[in-house]
């Protein structure tokens, strides 16, 4: 986490119920949320769903084509934390898809002052893995995927 909060008092929404799962790909278009609705803010100890960062809404799957496309709102528009929630997505899917998928990482269009950047930035094959190659960004990446913190 990061010492001086950028949006100290975020809006905080209940969590949704969990739906028990048969197996690990879900049938339902809006059952996709589950690979990644537990994903740890960088900064604030809440999911990206209970931060609305995240809804069933904002994941694209086109199973035949092997295409995710994900749009996320970050809190605020000047939200420094966006390439780390957009670096965590892309980890996240990546161990729960098979490699032929296709992961597009978009912020949604006017959530970010700088929206243009980001998204090159999270959907750059080598910008993604010299960031990942980082020790300190990958345990920060880490930390929001495996926090037992929610």
């Amino acid at each position: 986490m990061t010492l001086g909060l950028i949006n100290a008092n975020p809006v905080v929404h209940a969590k949704k119920e969990r739906i028990a799962r048969v197996d690990d790909l879900p049938h339902a278009d809006d059952a996709w949320i589950h690979f990644v609705r537990d994903i740890r803010d960088p900064e604030h100890p809440y999911s990206l769903e209970q931060l609305s960062v995240l809804s069933e809404e904002s994941i694209t799957v086109d199973e035949k084509l092997g295409r995710i496309l994900i749009t996320f709102t970050p809190t605020i528009q000047h939200c420094t934390m966006a390439t780390v929630i957009g670096l965590c997505l892309r980890e996240k899917l990546k161990n729960c898809f098979p490699p032929h998928f296709k992961v597009d990482i978009k912020v949604s269009p006017g959530s970010h002052a700088d929206e243009e950047s980001v998204n090159k930035q999270l959907n750059d094959k080598e910008r993604v893995a010299a960031a990942m190659e980082n020790p300190n960004l990958r345990q920060l990446v880490d930390e929001c995927l495996y926090s037992s913190e929610l």
